[in-house]
């Protein structure tokens, strides 16, 4: 029985691993159905404030009824989740040719941590690893400051949502998307135009939205736009409190709010610890209770415990 489907029949003392190192971050999701057996290998009872280091080992799932490009990670034979959709996608092909080379699993160094305690009960635990992508022939440019970033997929703003929430709603009009300029140097500018004189907060939030995506895909157009980007998350911060109340009376729930995410994560692969954990923070603070997306609130957290892990570990 070859490696692949050794792997596939579970990870046991009987398949042998290559640890490879690495000091880049690699995310795992999915791990909220997986609670039990991560509080199972690091010991802890729930409440606890967990870290704890592990090896995991990244398992190809091309069977995987809803992703072939699956790629599972498991800890001492438990699975703990997946990588993002879009990760195991890029990652997969390099994945596979190091299984192949050198006939074992491939395993990275992670950590489990999350636990203590929140408003609506014990935290859950989360796990990231970490890597060097060239292992998986993934091609890394450092940022310099006025160049883009490491690495990012396209943004996403919850727009949808509301879009749809706007055909049946007359209290605020998205028909101003309608009119935007498809390329987005001048969409931006007209975006800032709209944003000067628009008054209504739901309407502000889902243009501050559109231009911080319009000027993340612009990046690679002229040095200022991260510059830019960074400026007008900050801008759209400063009206958020006025914004979640018009959300609150108009659907009893704070829909995504990808700035806080975006700004988290640029944040994080600058190794800004102290910013990244700022922006999780505040975007903790601002769903509080009323999240409509779990999945966002779980994904903040994790990043900011990321963040405490890190600013812990400089103080020691």
């Amino acid at each position: 029985m070859g490696i692949f489907e050794r792997l596939r029949s579970g990870v046991g003392p009987a398949v042998s691993w290559q640890l490879y190192g690495g000091d880049e971050d690699l995310e795992v999701v999915g791990e909220s159905a997986y609670q039990d057996a991560l509080w199972s290998l690091c010991g802890g009872s729930r409440g606890d404030r967990v870290r704890h280091d592990v090896v995991a080992v990244l398992v190809p799932e091309p069977r995987n009824p809803y992703d072939s490009n699956a790629i599972c990670v498991r800890v001492d034979a438990h699975v703990v989740g997946y990588l993002p959709r879009e990760v195991a996608a890029r990652y997969l092909s390099g994945l596979q040719a190091l299984m192949s080379t050198s006939g074992t699993a491939v395993a990275l160094r992670g950590v489990i941590v999350g636990g203590g305690y929140r408003n609506d009960g014990p935290g859950r635990l989360g796990v990231w690893l970490s890597h060097e992508p060239a292992d998986f022939g993934i091609a890394v440019v450092r940022r310099v400051p006025g160049r883009p970033p490491t690495a990012g997929g396209e943004m996403r703003t919850g727009f949808s949502e509301a879009w749809q929430s706007d055909i049946e709603d007359d209290s605020y009009d998205l028909s101003w998307f309608d009119g935007l300029p498809t390329a987005d140097r001048p969409a931006i500018a007209a975006l800032r135009a709209l944003l000067v004189d628009e008054r209504d907060p739901i309407d502000r939030h889902f243009q501050f939205a559109e231009l911080e995506k319009r000027l993340y895909h612009a990046r690679d157009l002229y040095e200022t736009a991260l510059d830019e980007f960074d400026d007008a998350c900050t801008r759209h911060d400063a009206d958020m409190d006025v914004i979640r109340g018009a959300f609150m009376r108009k659907w009893g729930k704070v829909p995504l709010l990808e700035t806080y995410r975006q700004m988290a994560i640029r944040k994080q692969k600058q190794k800004d610890w102290q910013a990244c954990l700022w922006w999780a923070d505040r975007g903790l603070a601002l769903y509080g209770d009323d999240a409509a997306r779990d999945e966002a609130v779980e994904d903040l957290l994790k990043r900011r415990n990321r963040a405490l892990l890190k600013l812990e570990g400089r103080q020691r």
